[in-house]
């Protein structure tokens, strides 16, 4: 336990070091480029929300284009200030190109973080409202074979047959579909996020519709949900 805590220690450190080094660069950098009082203040933590902004989308909505395209610049723009304040660019006499780069982020970062914060997760581009979802993939489920029955008995001409249908026993029952739990943790997800939009429970059809699953299997699946 003591070398797990260290070893936590140790990281917390670094990486305060870290991003101290990169807020000051960020900073010397935009005060150069004649963003002096606050303004020299708010590039960097501009910059670096952008970037733990775009990760966390990275890391909770899986990879898509738009994550990855804000992060990246994000990345370079932190690494840029980093490579420029190295002694490589003379802060007394900043070019005009990085004057307007530096004179555009503001607008850049604003749409970055409108973009992440309000984009459906898990699309690059909003998708139509008038178009149904399609379904969701899902794994493939097996069920378990069904009990043989045996073969009818010839009936004996003229004698008649009521009409009656055996009743079967809870042991002589067909087994119900075997659900794997993937698909349980799936469907699981899939009402968790439609309680989320919608603040009602998801019912049959809409499980079935958006699992894509036969409605038996959707039953099983609504039944261990419950």
């Amino acid at each position: 336990m003591a070398r797990a805590a260290l070893r936590i220690d140790a990281v917390l450190v670094q990486a305060v070091i870290a991003g101290a080094l990169s807020f000051a660069h960020l900073h010397d950098l935009a005060a150069a480029a004649g963003q002096d009082g606050w303004k020299a203040w708010a590039y960097p933590v501009s910059v670096d929300l952008l970037l733990v902004a775009a990760w966390r989308r990275l890391r909770t909505d899986g990879p898509s284009r738009l994550a990855w395209c804000w992060f990246l610049m994000a990345l370079v723009a932190s690494l840029g200030a980093n490579v420029a304040t190295a002694g490589l660019l003379d802060l007394n006499d900043v070019p005009a190109w990085l004057r307007i780069l530096v004179a555009a982020w503001p607008a850049l970062a604003f749409m970055g973080g409108t973009l992440l914060a309000h984009s459906p997760a898990g699309h690059s581009s909003p998708q139509s409202a008038s178009s149904p979802p399609a379904p969701e993939s899902v794994p493939e489920v097996e069920t378990a074979p069904a009990a043989d029955e045996p073969d009818p008995v010839p009936e004996p001409l003229g004698v008649p047959v009521p009409d009656e249908s055996p009743v079967l026993t809870a042991a002589e029952q067909p087994p119900a579909a075997q659900v794997p739990a993937a698909l349980v943790d799936h469907a699981r997800k899939v009402a968790d996020d439609h309680h989320a939009r919608t603040g009602a429970p998801i019912d049959t059809d809409t499980l079935r519709a958006r699992l894509g699953v036969p409605p038996h299997l959707a039953d099983a699946i609504a039944a261990q949900l419950t």
